[in-house]
């Protein structure tokens, strides 16, 4: 699952790291080291392009937005919805009724720094967080759908994480993962023309996982409250996850 992670990149790198533009009228979202459910968070989507009159182009263009996390779909009677769409299983896109007309059309992805995930612990009661990173501080595409709920000066944006299988070393820490895309896949999921599902959500490549530092961190990310830097830091004595060997 993809319950927390880290996004502290300013919207300026993000446009040009994703090629795309900003939304206007939107306030600059503060870097955000424990990003947790029902936060603002900025994902890139396509956006189509109208003209003076409203009418569609047939033209579009890469958007960053803000938008809520926790998806709520357009039919959902109030926004407390979202509060159990946090997450989208890869498995069921195209079968649950409050994802299958966003994965056909609204997919978008979210841009993070790592996420955190928990494991169990092999000799004392609890769990053990770990944040998941590139080794060279390069930004992750987490593949995610949005959608719009209300109308007029009452629309909210809000979006779900798709995830997947654990792949590699990320099976010894938690089964299921974020769906990590790697920048050649960016534009086909980005576009609303691809309508095959299914052949968009194959695995993260290996070589993309082993490129990640699985690193143990501080308990202090499990309380939503703290924020910062330093909750990403390497905490250098911990046991390994339960029923697992090592990994540091």
């Amino acid at each position: 699952m993809c319950g927390r992670y880290a996004a502290s990149r300013r919207p300026e790198d993000l446009v040009l790291e994703f090629e795309a533009v900003r939304a206007e009228g939107q306030p600059v979202l503060p870097a955000d080291h424990n990003v947790a459910p029902t936060k603002d968070v900025y994902v890139v989507r396509h956006k189509k392009e109208r003209d003076a009159e409203g009418r569609p182009t047939g033209e579009g263009h890469r958007e960053l937005r803000a938008v809520r996390w926790g998806l709520v779909p357009s039919w959902a009677k109030d926004v407390s919805v979202g509060n159990r769409m946090l997450n989208a299983r890869v498995e069921s896109l195209t079968e649950k009724p409050a994802f299958k007309k966003a994965a056909a059309t609204r997919r978008c992805l979210v841009p993070a720094d790592g996420w955190y995930e928990w494991a169990k612990r092999l000799d004392t009661p609890g769990k053990q967080p770990y944040y998941i990173t590139p080794e060279d501080g390069s930004v992750l595409a987490f593949a995610g759908l949005w959608e719009v709920w209300g109308r007029g000066e009452d629309r909210l944006y809000t979006c779900t994480v798709v995830t997947s299988p654990a792949v590699g070393a990320l099976a010894e820490i938690h089964d299921r993962m974020p769906l990590v895309l790697p920048r050649d896949r960016w534009a086909e999921w980005l576009d609303p023309g691809r309508a095959d599902v299914a052949a968009l959500t194959g695995p993260t490549p290996p070589e993309l996982v082993e490129r990640l530092e699985l690193r143990p961190v501080s308990t202090a990310v499990n309380n939503v409250a703290n924020n910062g830097p330093e909750l990403a830091a390497r905490v250098e004595t911990v046991s390994p996850p339960a029923d697992q060997p090592a990994l540091f």
